[in-house]
């Protein structure tokens, strides 16, 4: 506290500066106790222990909101000109930064009440709910009145923030040697800048992507607890640019139902079946170059870069089509582990991305289930182990948790032999049964495999093709491992990719090719062999894998069951606001939600003849059936109902 004293007093502007920044990570500290004190009976069973971890994780978003807020005020306080001493010009700085950081809190505060109606922080789309409301003031007043609580609370903050600002100003200082100072000044301008970006981002690694309100996830056991992790600010800060989803009203409720229903409802007929489920999701490993599933490459004599997954498919269940449900990693993660596809905006960074969800980690631990999940990459890489947590995984396992040394690529993380060596290994120590998954990340640009290794593998007219082939041998050495382990015929293996990287045939260079991944299911000594005539996607994996092991409990899943034949199989994807469907061997291409392409993907295979109108009846049908999924997506995100409610 004495040196704290001691340093106000010393009236340097950067440490005045650093103090009023401290200010506002207290007060929001402050307010997110007075968040979770308002709602506690929505957050039951934290612990003293699990609110700290909240504390100290919510600080990073603090953090975050406040520098964008005070982005203008720091930036003014150190330019390196003696003007920001005049004493208007810092009254001038204090009104800026009670107007910016009291709008802030006043949003933080009402945040405290609109959580109740929509389960989650507030993001920029709540501007638009009351656009063009003509008693928008009145219910503004009313709210203020009826919700006096949160109000006071509001203004206990700014009389606070107020009081603590004005403790203290800066002073203009006489330095002895003026060049010296100077120079001090401007090489301070960079470094600032540089932690305010740091900030801004939450972490200075640039390897790491910005938070997202999808990483509050990492700081709590229960998903639902997020909102108290985040600040009002950060989460509208974080979605405002990023568009919103419009609810669309092509159907009535009960036509919509029929034509696609992601509420999926068990028979009962049969028991669980308790097995164990791993799921590899490979990086970059687009199907085009697996010889396995494209026979008909190259005059029928391509032989693709992965001997061991074409010995591997010879005695699994692949599908005459797969396909990814988008084009990044981020997208790909809710798609495999909780059958959300991401229209438009990747789910993990839209407004919804703290939306209550039920993975497939959800279900199965609930039924007595291990759930772990394994990435190479440090902890925070692309957020992946924040929607493993909001997914339902209760572990993760990452580069940290790698106990040995010089196994790193210098790059992204473990090699993926090692690492998957390393899960191998982890697997014998699992209870039964378990769902386990891993994501490999050695095929990432810049393409090299070890040193030890290279020559070893055969390369391509693309650099990605011999890394495909060290990831292939990598997996080879993890089932060569596991192969003759107790567990290993009880358990159920997914294989697919996150997304495609660069093609290397024409047949795969166009809106089909972009989006081809593998789907494969491999059951030990099992009658799931050959390749199903009909369209996967990354999305059906979750709804497969729980009607395969007779989940008993309904659920949202937006994929279908790759085991029932009873309908007719589609998939889907976006590129921005282009939006594809596959379906009954036709691409269905569509802009601003009016078909612009119609192609039929098996006969066309570089999609060059546009056919609408001459398939009037299957536009139609395929033109329903699209609107059908975006309609229901998007008021199932808006209404914040990802998770099954028992129909009556």
């Amino acid at each position: 506290m004495g040196l704290m004293k001691n340093w106000l007093l010393s009236r340097n502007i950067y440490i005045i500066l650093i103090y009023r920044i401290l200010i506002i990570l207290f007060l929001f500290s402050l307010s997110r106790v007075g968040f979770y004190v308002f709602n506690h009976k929505m957050f039951p069973g934290i612990t003293p222990g699990e609110f700290f971890l909240i504390l100290r994780g919510g600080l990073l978003f603090d953090i975050s909101a406040t520098v964008y807020i005070n982005m203008i005020f720091i930036l003014m306080n150190t330019l390196p000109f003696d003007f920001r001493y005049d004493r208007i010009y810092q009254k001038s700085l204090k009104y800026l930064f009670f107007i910016t950081n009291g709008i802030a809190f006043a949003a933080n505060s009402a945040d405290f009440v609109y959580y109740r109606f929509v389960y989650k922080r507030a993001t920029s789309d709540v501007f638009g709910t009351f656009d063009g409301e003509p008693n928008v003031l009145k219910m503004l007043i009313k709210f203020i009145i009826d919700y006096w609580p949160a109000t006071l609370f509001c203004i206990f903050i700014w009389v606070l923030m107020v009081f603590l600002y004005n403790k203290v100003e800066p002073v203009k200082p006489k330095p002895v040697k003026r060049t010296s100072y100077i120079i001090v000044n401007v090489l301070l301008v960079p470094i600032i800048a540089g932690l305010v970006i740091g900030g801004a981002r939450g972490s200075l690694n640039e390897s790491t992507r910005p938070i997202s309100i999808s990483n509050a996830a990492r700081y709590v056991n229960d998903p639902k607890d997020v909102a108290i992790v985040l600040n009002t600010p950060f989460s509208i800060f974080r979605t405002s640019g990023k568009k919103p989803l419009d609810r669309k009203l092509f159907f009535d409720e009960v036509e919509l139902k029929e034509i696609y229903n992601p509420h999926y409802v068990p028979s009962l007929e049969k028991k669980m079946s308790y097995e164990n489920v791993v799921i590899i999701i490979l990086e970059s490993f687009g199907r085009e170059y697996i010889g396995a599933l494209n026979r008909d490459l190259d005059g029928g004599t391509y032989t693709g870069y992965t001997p061991f997954l074409d010995s591997l498919i010879s005695v699994s269940l692949t599908f005459d089509v797969s396909l990814a449900n988008g084009k990044k990693s981020i997208d790909a993660m809710p798609s495999i582990l909780a059958s959300i596809p991401s229209l438009e905006t990747p789910y993990t960074i839209s407004h919804y991305a703290n939306n209550q969800i039920e993975g497939l980690a959800s279900h199965l631990k609930k039924k007595g289930w291990y759930t772990t999940f394994f990435h190479g990459a440090l902890s925070g890489s692309m957020g992946f182990d924040s929607f493993a947590k909001m997914s339902g995984f209760d572990n993760y396992v990452s580069y940290e948790q790698y106990p040995y040394s010089g196994d790193t690529d210098g790059m992204w993380g473990i090699w993926d032999e090692p690492f998957f060596r390393f899960f191998a290994g982890k697997m014998k120590e699992f209870p039964q049964p378990f769902l386990a998954s891993i994501f490999s990340l050695s095929s990432h640009h810049p393409f090299i495999v070890p040193e030890k290794y290279k020559g070893k593998f055969k390369k391509g007219p693309v650099p990605i093709a011999e890394v495909i082939g060290y990831t292939d041998f990598a997996l080879r050495e993890f089932f060569r491992k596991i192969s003759d382990q107790p567990f290993f015929r009880n358990t159920l293996f997914v294989i697919t990719a996150d997304h495609t990287n660069e093609s290397i045939h024409k047949e795969f260079q166009n809106s089909f090719g972009f989006y081809s991944v593998p789907v494969i299911l491999y059951k030990p000594e099992s009658s799931y062999i050959g390749k199903k005539n009909r369209i996967a996607q990354q999305i059906d994996i979750m709804p497969t894998i729980l009607n395969y092991l007779n989940y008993d409990e309904e659920f949202i899943a937006f994929g279908n069951d790759l085991f029932d034949d009873s309908y007719e199989s589609f998939a889907f994807n976006t590129n921005g606001s282009t939006y594809h469907l596959y379906m009954k061997d036709h691409i269905l291409i569509m802009i601003d939600y009016k078909p612009v392409g119609l192609y039929n993907f098996r006969n066309d295979k570089f999609l060059e003849s546009n056919i609408m109108n001459e398939e009037p009846e299957l536009m139609s049908v395929m033109v329903n059936k699209l609107k059908a999924i975006i309609q229901t997506y998007n008021s199932r995100l808006l209404d914040n109902n990802m998770v099954a409610r028992k129909q009556k």
